[in-house]
């Protein structure tokens, strides 16, 4: 250790009011230590400015050429396409790639996280929406982390995504155009960055064009087949009247149309159907659906080229926002009639 790295983790120390042994146990060991203890270290840390220089050099020392790819749904074919850009950027870079499961769980993530403060691997690229409560503000002391496809809320993080409120703003226009008025929207995880990006686009596609806002219209789910399901069964049992849906991804889409199917409705004769993501099943689907199509491989790719440079010591905080494209299929019909 050197004179400045000394100096400096017995500053840490004093800010914090521990032991320097306690500091290098929180560092090293966060898992070890008790969740307020450990943010005293980190906002001392942050305070000393004393864990980029010093975490960096450690990463130098210690690669182990390993990236994990944690994603929210491992079931979820969504994801297929962006590992497939990041192994690419990783194999060019001289890396490997491990894919991990979060399962909505932000215990979870925060193992994860630990396994690159332990150097189990030597970086993070995240696509969850859960983020440990108790490091949303320690984004200094954090260990290499890049976030993908999702953001998290005061997280200060390298990201790469699209523009998912102007995406689905313009995917609700598009049914709003064909005639489409009464719209129920199949959300995420509201309040989940994510999730509250596609509503909000909902929202405002809904007010430029001076249709008012029924909430019950919306229903919340967690993306999957399932909860498209559900969400169609509980809105029709509610004798809810729509003649569109906007669902917040391809697997609640195609989980809606199931269900709507199995009830005797046809799509788009009688309901038609967006989806979001344009994932490997959405053209083979019958109809074939419309949906927003992510170019998942660049994120991948790009998600990787930023964890590369922070594994390189580069501290930034730069956000990529990739272009999406309505993909135009045979899911929607005109409604000219505007009857519901």
């Amino acid at each position: 250790m050197s004179k400045e790295q000394g100096s400096n983790i017995r500053e840490v120390a004093a800010i914090a009011g521990v032991s320097i042994a306690t500091v290098s146990r929180a560092l090293q060991q966060p898992d070890k230590v008790r969740p307020e203890t450990r943010k005293k270290v980190f906002d001392a840390v942050k305070q000393a400015n004393f864990v980029p220089n010093a975490q960096a050099a450690s990463f130098r020392r210690q690669s182990n050429k390993t990236v994990i790819l944690l994603v929210r749904d491992i079931g979820n074919p969504f994801y297929l396409e962006i590992y497939k850009g990041v192994e690419e950027a990783a194999s060019e870079a001289g890396y490997k790639v491990l894919m991990g499961d979060a399962r909505n769980d932000e215990n979870r993530v925060a193992n994860h996280i630990d396994m690159v403060r332990q150097k189990h691997a030597d970086g993070l690229i995240l696509m969850t929406g859960q983020f440990p409560s108790d490091l949303v503000d320690q984004s200094e002391a954090l260990p290499p982390i890049v976030i993908a496809s999702e953001t998290v809320a005061g997280v200060a993080l390298p990201t790469v995504k699209v523009d998912n409120r102007a995406a689905s703003r313009d995917a609700v226009r598009y049914l709003i155009e064909a005639g489409h008025r009464n719209i129920a929207h199949l959300a995420g995880p509201v309040p989940e960055s994510l999730a509250q990006e596609r509503f909000d686009g909902y929202r405002d596609a809904l007010e430029q064009a001076g249709i008012a806002y029924a909430e019950e219209l919306v229903v919340t789910g967690d993306y999957s087949i399932e909860a498209g399901r559900q969400a169609i069964a509980g809105l029709l049992e509610n004798g809810i009247s729509f003649t569109a849906i906007f669902a917040s991804s391809d697997q609640m889409a195609i989980g809606a149309i199931s269900e709507l199917r199995g009830r005797g409705l046809s799509v788009p004769a009688d309901i038609s159907v967006i989806g979001f993501d344009d994932i490997i099943f959405a053209n083979a689907f019958e109809p074939p659906l419309t949906t927003v199509r992510q170019p998942r491989q660049e994120m991948g790719r790009k998600a990787m080229a930023l964890m590369v440079d922070r594994l390189n010591g580069k501290r930034t905080t730069e956000t990529i926002v990739l272009e999406t494209e309505l993909v135009v299929r045979g899911s929607v019909a005109n409604n000219m009639s505007g009857h519901p």
